[in-house]
């Protein structure tokens, strides 16, 4: 691994809920894109320690003592230890009227004096940097305002700064110029921001096992969520590798219609009062194309409702050399029922739990869609390079169509949807189970993928039954290790990833749903393992190094683990209430 790449586990974000920034352990800002969360990046250094970009903070013989957010909000507070005393950094973006758009960062008095360094790569390193120094302000590219409490200079294309021992200091990086502020009007931005954060944390208050590990995972999608519109990233960062030095390399700053569909899910089961829920429905209503000659959604959309640039490669080194480095993303102009279904799901538990039916005719055109489609491959929940049949698309098509048939007033359109539904079911009956009495990954395949532990969890098939008991045979003999479960992929590349988080999660999922409880807290305890001191999830982990794989935070394992942790409590309640009904004189 190329000197200064901090490893993914190491990485902390703070935000404004339009875009975020990365801290590593040190301090230093080692991934940024301004204004929204897929612009070119200013700071770029976790793809490129050389050329990418960074914002470094020097700790003469200094070392991390923790961070943690501050309450329940984007705002970090790291410490360190210097000789023997500590220094404070506080970092954060800020939000709230009157502040401005940007970063924030707020130091302590440091027993020595503190250096840093800006050296801003604009447009992922592929423009010139533009620096200018205006009194005690620097101008980044004309876009950009740099103030800081002590003596800004500026030289081969970047920015020093000295903080004087036994002083506080800090630092504003700004979207737009301002007057100069101070350290009390930073103290403002701070509790102003820190008052938006409460507001939103009041969304949702969940109270049982794994309490901690599920606030910070709630905290984490608000993170990824894009106020302006209610859109929620699958992760903030491209090209973070699934296999180290492999090709997997992928932008995911976007909204997959699955994913997306999973958080909201996640959120309504959380009990969430619907704000961020009902904008999601509103935002795939944006997206909606009335073209004839096009799919009703892609399956995941830029921030912007437009379909995400084709995909084109940077010259940055790569995170640990993983080539290419990508930005864009291909798969967009792919067919993927699954992510259909799911919007579905999602639609139903929006209008069951918070009695509305609001974008209804969006809604009923999808499953329309979707009953007038099932039938044609696609290219799977994983984004397969060919089509086929896949199995799991087929039957969140029919759970979809079945759940949002109870929605329906047309009596027509009920009907429509379950006939729809009964032929998909008959399709996976004939063609979808493999020699082995399991779910196939697709038809013609032997092979099983992980995906199929959550048709309990739809309610499409009982936990129980002959099918299930087949693919958790096969599954735990081929696709598990240590608790953790891999996905199937027909085209992996010449390297095998890492063990996959989200799947994992269902599975405890599942083994909930079979009323086992400690295999289920087992299993969930071996993924969480795999989460940073804040509770953050890579897309996955690779039990071999103890390393987080793929890109960061993964939204998508955020929101699996949420259903799971809720599912575990529900089950546990419902088993302490039995036990509590029970007679003295009764069987154990």
């Amino acid at each position: 691994m190329a000197v200064n790449e901090p490893a993914i586990r190491d990485l902390a974000i703070i935000g404004d809920r339009r875009t975020v920034a990365m801290l590593a352990a040190d301090g230093s800002i080692v991934w940024y894109c301004p204004g929204r969360f897929d612009s070119p990046s200013l700071f770029a250094s976790l793809l490129d320690a050389q050329e990418g970009g960074t914002w470094k903070i020097e700790l003469p013989a200094g070392s991390a003592r923790g961070r943690a957010y501050l309450e329940d909000s984007g705002v970090l507070e790291s410490r360190f230890d210097i000789e023997g005393q500590a220094l404070t950094v506080t970092d954060w973006m800020p939000m709230g009227d009157g502040c401005p758009r940007g970063i924030c960062r707020l130091f302590s008095p440091a027993p020595r004096a503190v250096a840093m360094t800006l050296k801003p790569a604009p447009d992922y390193g592929r423009a010139a940097v533009a620096l200018s120094l205006d009194g005690q302000t620097v101008c980044i590219q004309g876009r950009h305002w740099l103030y800081a409490s002590g003596r800004l200079e500026i030289g081969h294309g970047a920015i020093r700064l000295e903080l004087p021992a036994g002083e506080p200091g800090w630092l504003v990086l700004a979207d737009a110029p301002m007057p100069t502020p101070g350290h009390a009007q930073l103290r403002y931005w701070l509790e102003q921001t820190l008052a938006e954060w409460r507001g939103i944390a009041s969304e949702i208050k969940y109270y049982g096992p794994f309490e901690k590990q599920v606030a910070q995972s709630i905290r984490a999608l608000r993170l990824m969520t894009y106020a302006p519109n209610g859109g929620i990233i699958a992760a903030a960062t491209t090209s973070l590798p699934e296999v180290e030095g492999g090709q997997r390399n992928y932008d995911y700053r976007y909204v997959w219609l699955r994913d997306a569909a999973m958080i909201v899910g996640a959120l309504v089961r959380a009990g969430s009062r619907g704000v961020d829920e009902r904008r999601f429905l509103a935002f795939i209503c944006g997206a909606r194309s009335d073209d004839a000659g096009e799919p009703l959604l892609p399956p995941f959309l830029s921030l912007d409702l437009r379909r995400p640039p084709d995909e084109s490669q940077l010259s940055l080194k790569g995170y640990a050399h993983s080539r290419p480095v990508r930005i864009g993303n291909g798969a967009s102009r792919q067919w993927q029922l699954d992510g259909f279904g799911n919007v579905l799901l999602a639609a139903h538990l929006i209008y069951t739990h918070h009695e509305t039916r609001e974008h209804w005719e969006t809604v009923r055109l999808i499953a329309d869609y979707v009953a007038d489609h099932w039938r044609e491959p696609d290219y799977g929940i994983w984004e397969e390079s060919v089509q086929r049949q896949f199995t799991t698309g087929k039957v969140i098509a029919s759970c979809g169509l079945r759940y949002i048939a109870d929605c329906a007033e047309d009596g027509s359109q009920a009907k429509k949807w379950r006939a729809a539904a009964d032929e998909i079911d008959d399709y996976v009956t004939r063609h979808c189970i493999n020699s082995e009495g399991a779910y196939r990954a697709f038809v013609g395949s032997e092979a099983v993928d992980v995906s199929a532990v959550l048709y309990p969890v739809w309610g499409y098939i009982d936990a129980k039954s002959a099918p299930m008991v087949a693919t958790l045979r096969v599954l735990e003999r081929d696709y598990a290790r240590d608790d953790l479960y891999w996905r199937h992929l027909e085209q992996p590349g010449p390297e095998r990833e890492g063990a996959f988080l989200a799947a994992t999660f269902w599975v405890a999922q599942y083994w909930i749903m079979r009323d086992d409880l400690t295999r289920a807290r087992r299993i969930l305890e071996a993924a969480l393992a795999y989460g940073n001191d804040l509770g953050l999830f890579a897309e996955e982990a690779d039990p071999a190094s103890g390393k987080m794989l793929g890109n960061f935070p993964q939204t998508f394992v955020h929101a699996a683990f949420i259903g799971a942790a809720l599912d575990y409590r529900n089950a546990a309640d419902a088993s302490s209430r039995a036990d509590h009904r029970r007679s003295p004189d009764d069987p154990a």
